[in-house]
């Protein structure tokens, strides 16, 4: 599953595909794109090597994609993270799918289901030092040391 999270309405948008690779990556790419035209676009995400493929970083520059990737083993940072687990909670643990579209069936009817009652993504992290504009360099430094 490739899955995108619009923090402006805290929609999901997702693709089940057989593989992970950068083409599938850039084809949800491209579908964003469609779906946000006219304004410059932020994509949150990891450091999964086909998320940084040369093909996908061309493609972004010519679109008006920008990607901005979390730290390394920050994980927490992003959203998206968090709507993971809430959907392997409700609609894959304790399951025994006959197949893989039963399973993507599954995956589709929750999804269907939080974005009917989605929500904007508001204050979150309100107190976190990472809020802080000097944090980044506070933590650089504590990382070349």
């Amino acid at each position: 599953m490739l899955a995108a999270l619009d923090l402006a309405t805290g929609r999901m948008l997702y693709r089940i595909r057989n593989r992970k690779r950068w083409g599938e990556f850039l084809d949800l790419l491209k579908v964003l794109r469609r779906t946000y035209p006219g304004q410059r676009l932020y994509v949150i995400l990891d450091n999964f090597s086909p998320h940084k493929r040369a093909e996908v970083l061309t493609w972004c520059a010519g679109n008006n994609v920008e990607l901005v990737f979390i730290p390394t083993n920050a994980s927490w940072l992003n959203w998206i993270e968090a709507e993971f687990a809430a959907l392997r909670y409700y609609a894959l643990n304790g399951t025994d799918h006959r197949s893989h579209d039963e399973q993507g069936q599954a995956i589709a009817r929750y999804v269907r289901w939080r974005n009917a009652r989605a929500r904007p993504k508001r204050g979150f992290a309100i107190n976190s030092k990472i809020r802080s504009p000097d944090w980044q360099a506070n933590y650089q430094a504590k990382v070349s040391c």
